[in-house]
């Protein structure tokens, strides 16, 4: 059985960028999201090189993932997209009202359900915190390129 490796993280210094964005809970917001962490790893110079090409990738189709679990499962509120990086590390947040902890579930043949199989499977870590409002779910990715970062916690 896979099992998500949730752990506390405190928030990492602003160094390369922070950038956090409200989005109204409709279904262009994914994709929108998903545009907006392009844009964003570009202007930051993490995007630039083919080494990199991954990074960027890799980063949409996971925001992309919790940002639709977070439309699903939030009860029509809106849904906040958080992205840092610094030290390395790429760090995307996305919040909503919702209090359903994700779960990794196997990668069968159902149509849905793999989301948090995806970003078990690509990110360095993930993890979920409950807040006041709601929970905060979050991932994070290498930013050294081909060279890595070092080795994936599990």
């Amino acid at each position: 059985m896979l099992r998500p490796r949730y752990a506390s993280y405190p928030q990492p210094p602003l160094g390369a960028g922070h950038l956090s964005v409200e989005y109204e809970p409709r279904p262009t917001a994914v994709r929108e999201a998903r545009a907006l962490v392009r844009r964003q790893l570009e202007s930051w110079g993490l995007a630039d090189r083919d080494d990199r090409s991954d990074l960027t990738d890799t980063a949409e189709l996971l925001v992309s993932e919790l940002a639709t679990n977070a439309l699903l499962h939030s009860a029509g509120s809106r849904i906040r997209l958080t992205l840092t990086a610094a030290h390395g590390v790429l760090r995307c947040e996305v919040s909503d009202v919702g209090h359903r902890v994700p779960r990794v579930r196997a990668a069968g043949s159902g149509t849905s359900g793999r989301g948090m199989f995806l970003v078990d499977a690509l990110a360095l870590r993930w993890g979920c915190h409950q807040d006041g409002t709601g929970k905060t779910v979050w991932f994070e990715l290498g930013t050294c390129g081909a060279d890595g970062c070092g080795p994936r916690e599990s």
